[in-house]
């Protein structure tokens, strides 16, 4: 059984990181969606709040699971026995950014094997960074995000 790991923040998810993990489930038996705490971000979510958002999120879909990682995003598989960490990329400056991070990992750890995944093309503009902005200003986001995160963010700044 190949077990993955899509690391990330999450803040909040979008259906773009849904996408990736749609995807990453027709390649392996399982996936665990880990969300890290990124000490340089000013989050909207708090990390409770973000793992009941990914639990939601992903509960239709079985052999997916969600957890919190702490430190490095290679010993955070070790430990939850996944070989693989699956990366979305969006377009080349991801692209570029992910590969430097692949290579350091391959680095710190050679039997942890990144790959990449592009979601669909309508999914290639969303980034959490945007819906933020987007939702602080009162803008639709449904586009952009599942109903359950809609429904957060709907209640987050009450439009």
């Amino acid at each position: 059984m190949t077990h993955a790991l899509f690391p990330g923040t999450f803040d909040p998810p979008t259906l773009g990181h849904l996408d990736v993990i749609l995807r990453a489930m027709e390649l392996f038996d399982s996936v665990t969606v880990g969300l890290a705490d990124h000490a340089e971000k000013t989050p909207l979510f708090t990390v409770e709040e973000r793992l009941e958002l990914l639990c939601k999120m992903v509960k239709p879909h079985r052999g997916v699971t969600v957890a919190r990682i702490d430190g490095l995003v290679v010993e955070a598989a070790r430990e939850l026995g996944a070989t693989v960490l699956v990366r979305g990329v969006r377009n080349s400056r991801d692209f570029d950014y992910e590969v430097e991070m692949a290579q350091t990992n391959r680095v710190l750890a050679a039997d942890v094997t990144t790959v990449f995944v592009l979601p669909d093309s309508a999914h290639t503009n969303i980034s959490s960074t945007l819906v933020r902005q987007i939702a602080r200003l009162g803008g639709d986001t449904t586009a952009l995000v599942p109903d359950v995160i809609q429904a957060e963010l709907k209640q987050r700044f009450g439009k």
